[in-house]
């Protein structure tokens, strides 16, 4: 790369494309003032793959492939509940723990909480919360550039998979790096969890899965760990990563047209709401990622609203109704009244507070 081009990557991977807590808006709708749509783009260069990834994640798949025919063909009804049982608290883990509490701060929690979002969280296997939620801080922050983990401006397969199958590009780490975590360093389960992380992990993810339907109900070796273990773990990662990759690409963008982020549902049922992203990253500190109540499809929220009726979560985030107008208004693609209005799940008070919205225009 020439001295000059090199100067200008620089320049570019340096630039913030995406807000990360409320405080880092610069408008009144939560957006920043710069031009984001000409930063986001990958520098072409060759990937460097990593072989040991490739092999490993090629096993785990053809082993929960085996895994899903073991449901319909062998395994008993009670490991394939307990399998699905595994993967709503997994799924809880990452989705009310690793992503909206600790990465986005969207909520508090007290302690009995925190700890258990993090063993939710260690059975899920997706690295330790302290790494996730500083990759996903760089992730909204340099968003669609070098820099963001999972860029997808590369394409649906590397923002799936394949940037776990090569080396990180260089600006992941250096932004990486400059990040402030000590609110992560500051809380003694995230930091439990990240010293005896693989300790804790094997027990919690493969061990204990596959042995538990073998001691309590006489399950097989085979269907145990095909079955609870592999394919619950598969199909979790994927339903996770397609939050990179589908909700990335397919589907509406009513909030901001300017972001490769959209509405999709499908990503949101199987990842109790995180597939409501357009929202999501646009707005990213409000605890439920969505502008409606809609539990059905934001079981995440179900769960926070939960805990904040028994008082362990706490100082819930939200966005008010007149700076979501503004932002659709201004930079949404014109989907956003057929999206959400009129549907059954519509609660009283989020009718309310739209009628109220429109009555000042």
């Amino acid at each position: 790369m020439a001295p000059y081009s090199r100067i200008y990557h620089q320049y570019k991977s340096s630039r913030e494309t995406g807000v990360l807590f409320e405080d880092d808006a610069q408008t009144v709708d939560g957006d920043l003032t710069t031009d984001r749509f000409q930063l986001k783009r990958a520098e072409k260069r060759r990937l460097p793959l990593v072989w040991r990834n490739i092999i490993l994640f090629a096993l785990v798949h053809l082993a929960a492939l085996y895994g899903l025919h073991s449901i319909f063909t062998r395994a008993k009804l009670a490991t394939t509940l307990f399998a699905a049982g595994l993967y709503i608290i997994g799924m809880l883990g990452v989705t009310a723990g690793a992503h909206r509490l600790w990465a986005h701060r969207t909520y508090k929690a007290k302690w009995p909480l925190r700890l258990l979002l993090v063993i939710f969280n260690t059975i899920a296997f997706q690295d330790a919360v302290y790494h996730w939620a500083r990759d996903h801080r760089v992730h909204h922050k340099y968003s669609e550039t070098d820099a963001d983990p999972h860029n997808a401006t590369r394409g649906f397969f590397f923002s799936h998979v394949g940037w776990l199958l090569c080396k990180k590009h260089p600006d992941i780490k250096e932004k990486g790096r400059g990040l402030d975590l000590s609110d992560l360093r500051a809380d003694p389960i995230l930091m439990f969890q990240r010293k005896h992380y693989y300790i804790l992990m094997p027990l919690a993810c493969f061990v204990l899965p596959t042995v538990i339907p073998m001691v309590y109900w006489n399950e097989t070796l085979a269907s145990s760990w095909f079955v609870a273990t592999m394919f619950r773990w598969c199909f979790q990662l994927n339903m996770t990563w397609l939050v990179n990759s589908a909700a990335h690409k397919f589907g509406n963008r009513p909030y901001d047209k300017t972001m490769n982020p959209t509405q999709n549902a499908f990503v949101s049922a199987f990842t109790f709401g995180e597939g409501w992203h357009n929202y999501h990253h646009a707005f990213p500190w409000d605890y439920k990622t969505a502008e409606w109540g809609c539990y059905s499809l934001n079981i995440t929220t179900a769960f926070i609203d939960l805990f904040a009726k028994i008082g362990w979560a706490y100082d819930l985030k939200t966005v008010a109704p007149d700076v979501i107008q503004r932002r659709v208004l201004r930079t949404g693609d014109g989907s956003h009244e057929l999206w959400g209005w009129g549907d059954k799940d519509l609660t009283a008070e989020d009718a309310r507070n739209v009628l109220l919205v429109d009555k000042s225009r």
